[in-house]
């Protein structure tokens, strides 16, 4: 009977013991653990996205200057035909570049009278549609450029003139109903427009042959990032 208690009061003791060493040898794992995750570090938060630039208003009026890409003749054009073209000076508001040099632009043919075709003067007129900046395009309202055969001495004279005032002479020509629309910074285009009619019986610019469109209504382009 002693010997059946002593048996079983050492059988508690085994189990109080092993139960003691399990307890204690998984507190440090534990204490590890929490160590570990206090020692880790939090991430660093998001910088939020640079806010983009105001978009800019180009008011009707803004002289765009731009070069035909391809020749566009009265006698070898339609009206309706599209023409494409490229900006020959940057625009700028208020300091900043709205349009940069180079941006693609496209335009139509709004008159296309050939000198075989119709009776009278040969007349080609143009105006500009559209200008792509930052890779969105934005449609564009503008005057329209016109050129007609029948002047001869008159082309001939700004041709041979082609000074920073050639695009004022051309306005005033332009008078009588012609609506030309080029300006005087834009001297070396009339130039060229008027070389391009002077003694022939179509109206033709070549490609390269700068012009300069007005805005006739206002657009809004969003200026660019950089």
């Amino acid at each position: 009977m002693r010997k059946n208690a002593l048996m079983g009061s050492l059988a508690v003791v085994v189990l109080l013991a092993m139960s003691g060493c399990g307890q204690s040898g998984s507190a440090p794992e534990s204490a590890s653990s929490d160590a570990g995750s206090g020692n880790a570090a939090a991430p660093a938060p998001a910088r939020p996205p640079a806010p983009r630039p105001q978009p800019i208003v180009l008011p009707a009026g803004t002289a765009i200057e731009i070069t035909v890409d391809q020749s566009v003749s009265s006698k070898t054009n339609n009206a309706g035909d599209r023409f494409e073209a490229s900006v020959a000076a940057p625009v700028v508001v208020n300091g900043k570049q709205v349009i940069p040099s180079g941006a693609t632009a496209s335009g139509t043919v709004t008159v296309a009278k050939s000198a075989g075709r119709f009776q009278g003067n040969a007349e080609l007129a143009l105006t500009l549609n559209s200008v792509t900046v930052d890779g969105k395009t934005y449609d564009l309202q503008t005057s329209t450029f016109s050129e007609t055969t029948g002047s001869r001495g008159k082309r001939t004279a700004i041709s041979t003139g082609v000074g920073a005032a050639a695009g004022a002479v051309i306005g005033a020509i332009a008078g009588g109903g012609k609506g030309a629309a080029i300006g005087a910074g834009s001297g070396a285009g009339a130039g060229a427009v008027g070389a391009a009619v002077t003694g022939e019986r179509d109206v033709t610019f070549p490609a390269e042959t700068r012009i300069s469109f007005q805005l006739s209504q206002p657009v809004t382009i969003q200026a660019p990032l950089s």
